[in-house]
């Protein structure tokens, strides 16, 4: 069986690249389709995979500017020929899901998100933008919502990354999905007592890019009216503003390496995670550590965190809700071994056993002759 595998685009390891990883893992002889790829920046176990880019590939600086091509991504995904393949596994939160499928083909879509650029975060996304940018965008948006719609129906089956992932499959495309945690290192951020240190100067963590939606500014502002002591993982576009606003109470240690980091989840009083997420890789590694996480209560953090169990919820993405929410945190006590052991259902190995199960199962299907073309499930 020949098996092709779309990814977005490959310019760093964030949470789809994870889930990539995996992919890689169950079909290490398979192709990987991507719009571009920015070599070295993602892990061996993906790079040893055979490659291929799109057009996009080719323009001057395109690591730095593939998020102004939004408009020719879909035509880009659709250049790519995938006769031959018999099965097509898409690990989609753009694009990816929109490439061209030979008839007879199963095509299986991993859906991170149905494009946020378009949908539901448009605002967070060029809201601040220049006015052509603006402009532009109301003109191209209504096409790109068009096709993201119709180009979901190539997809055979859905996978959704969360219920709630699968409740905005529902609502853009109307198609059923089944759900499929994606997969955390949970044995990787294991606490270990030589890494722990008795740290007199307690303080909160941040794990996160400095993109708008992650709501950064909002944690930032709450520490700085508080005063606690607060660590902050990560970089982005956002950086020079957010390093602008923040008091001396505040570090920035920009991204660590994964044995560093792990050392910042066992040292700190808890993490913070202020975003609305679509799953949320970042507190099941927290809690896999033993933990406590103090999240907005929306999006995937519902589903990965129990409320006063091992974590806590703060209602509203304002600086008075948050600091509520820490004050709330403090007048608790949390088990680690609970913590730890809620964490465990989001391991790696469980991740595995469902795709392999879920593939094996509609790969059975399709060679029972059940036609594919353009059926939806």
């Amino acid at each position: 069986m020949k098996i092709a595998i779309i990814h977005d685009w490959l310019t760093g390891m964030r949470g789809g690249e994870k889930c990539l990883e995996i992919f890689c893992e169950l079909f290490p002889e398979a192709t990987i389709f991507t719009l571009i790829h920015k070599k070295g920046f993602v892990s061996n176990k993906i790079e040893r995979m055979r490659i291929e880019t799109s057009f996009l590939q080719k323009f001057p600086n395109i690591e730095k500017k593939y998020r102004y091509l939004l408009p020719l991504m879909p035509k880009a995904i659709e250049q790519f020929d995938l006769t031959g393949y018999d099965l097509i596994i898409s690990s989609s939160h753009c694009v990816a899901k929109g490439v061209k499928i030979p008839e007879g083909s199963l095509h299986i879509c991993y859906c991170y998100t149905p494009m946020r650029y378009i949908w539901d975060m448009y605002e967070l996304y060029f809201g601040n933008s220049s006015i052509f940018v603006r402009n532009a965008m109301k003109i191209i948006r209504p096409h790109l919502q068009k096709w993201d719609i119709e180009s979901s129906k190539n997809v055979n089956y859905f996978i959704a990354i969360s219920e709630y992932i699968k409740e905005r499959i529902k609502k853009h495309y109307n198609c059923n999905s089944d759900v499929i945690y994606p997969p955390v290192n949970t044995e990787f951020y294991k606490s270990t007592n030589s890494e722990f240190k008795n740290n007199k100067d307690v303080y909160y963590l941040i794990v996160s890019s400095f993109a708008p939606y992650k709501k950064i500014d909002l944690a930032i502002n709450a520490f700085n009216k508080i005063g606690y002591k607060l660590k902050v993982v990560g970089d982005g576009q956002e950086e020079k503003r957010l390093k602008g606003i923040a008091n001396n109470n505040i570090e920035f240690l920009g991204w660590l390496k994964n044995e560093e980091l792990r050392i910042c989840y066992q040292n700190c009083k808890a993490l913070v995670f202020p975003s609305e997420e679509d799953f949320g890789i970042v507190p099941v590694e927290a809690q896999s550590m033993g933990k406590p996480v103090i999240a907005y209560n929306k999006g995937g953090s519902k589903e990965t965190i129990a409320e006063n169990k091992t974590g806590v919820f703060f209602e509203e993405q304002t600086i008075e809700s948050l600091i509520a929410g820490i004050k709330r945190f403090e007048n608790l006590s949390f088990d680690s071994k609970e913590i730890i052991k809620q964490s465990e259902k989001f391991s790696e190995e469980i991740f595995k056993n469902k795709i392999k199960n879920f593939v094996d199962e509609k790969i059975k299907i399709m060679y029972n002759s059940i036609p594919l073309k353009n059926q939806r499930y």
